[in-house]
């Protein structure tokens, strides 16, 4: 079985996948997958190039990830274009990540911030929402990464509003009182997941 992992920023995927992980569980991260999609020799990254120019690489020849950000999220065009790039690259290695997982995991976790946006929950079983208030979002976010809070906000513009993302959600773990409450709630799902009610 795959779970499909998802929230809005800042509201604690990782912190989720990691508590699942103590317990056994396989997991990928979209976002660590998305990286690798486009690091040096592999294809997107050429494209992105030819398509943005230098100023969206380091001198390294690795992407320059801030340049690229600040270019899509002011241009919702901009931002296709490279989902078009991305997502399918994005979708077959999530692909071989989860079978190779699933060889030795009683379940896994698929954990993607845009699982709904992209068509990833289609790669799934089970949904499962970490939720948080967007002020928290925007306070975790402001804290985590050092980008101004207009960024924030764009991003969060460019995720499904959260009510949405919970109505379309299987499970909902509510990640606002503390890691302790989080880690009893993945205790919980876990037996549920391990033991599904056929």
């Amino acid at each position: 079985m795959i779970i499909g992992v998802t929230g809005g920023i800042g509201s604690g995927k990782s912190t989720v996948a990691r508590l699942f992980g103590e317990l056994g569980i396989g997991w990928v991260d979209a976002d660590d997958v998305a990286r690798d999609i486009v690091a040096p020799g592999e294809p997107a990254l050429d494209a992105i190039i030819e398509r943005f120019g230098p100023e969206v690489m380091h001198e390294d020849g690795t992407l320059h990830r801030a340049a690229l950000r600040d270019i899509v999220f002011e241009d919702a065009n901009q931002r296709v274009w490279l989902e078009s790039i991305t997502h399918p690259r994005i979708r077959e290695r999530l692909v071989e990540h989860l079978t190779r997982l699933g060889a030795h995991s009683p379940y896994v976790l698929l954990v993607s911030p845009l699982l709904f946006e992209s068509g990833q929950d289609a790669l799934v079983d089970r949904t499962l929402v970490v939720d948080v208030s967007e002020a928290e979002q925007i306070a975790r976010t402001l804290a985590r990464d050092h980008v101004s809070e207009q960024q924030v906000r764009a991003i969060l513009a460019a995720q499904l509003p959260r009510d949405e993302r919970c109505a379309r959600a299987d499970d909902i773990i509510d990640n606002s009182r503390g890691r302790d409450d989080t880690r009893r709630q993945v205790l919980a799902l876990d037996r549920q997941y391990r033991d599904p009610i056929t």
